[in-house]
């Protein structure tokens, strides 16, 4: 009996501590990664990323390949006037096979506050980021005048 407790409770040290080792990796990847913009240093910003990575931005038409992102960031990363995003919350999931990772964070930005959700994957070289969305979180007092900025012709309607 107490062999079998002794077993037990070692079972779950060594799954906590992974569950806490994977948990950390995530952290320390997307911190770089931001760190990583800020400083400008492009090759391991983009390197943080898969191949087929899609970067979401706040604006509509931003939908980017990881190489399309690159590029349209180019002269910002080589001027170094790079964006500068500082986690103030994140919460980490993963798959039941702990291969895959995702998150939502919200950040200090030159925007304000804005949300940022990703998703990483496992690969050969550790973890990657496969896919990020950027947004900018909007008080719903302030929705109805943004509106107004974003469609001055239209009355935007909301029912209650």
């Amino acid at each position: 009996m107490k062999s079998n407790l002794i077993l037990l409770l070692s079972l779950f040290a060594i799954i906590s501590n992974n569950l806490f080792a994977q948990e950390d990796a995530i952290q320390t990847l997307t911190n770089n990664w931001h760190h990583d913009a800020a400083v400008a240093n492009a090759d391991a910003y983009f390197g943080a990323m898969t191949n087929d990575a899609i970067f979401l931005g706040t604006d509509a038409s931003e939908r980017w390949t990881r190489n399309e992102f690159r590029e349209w960031s180019k002269k910002y990363f080589e001027s170094k006037k790079t964006w500068d995003f500082k986690t103030k919350e994140r919460h980490v999931y993963f798959s039941s096979d702990k291969k895959t990772a995702w998150w939502d964070e919200k950040l200090d930005t030159w925007m304000g506050v804005c949300a940022g959700a990703g998703v990483a994957v496992l690969t050969s070289e550790g973890w990657k980021i496969a896919h990020y969305q950027l947004a900018m979180m909007i008080p719903n007092e302030k929705v109805k005048s943004v509106l107004e900025v974003l469609q001055p012709n239209s009355k935007p309607e909301h029912k209650e």
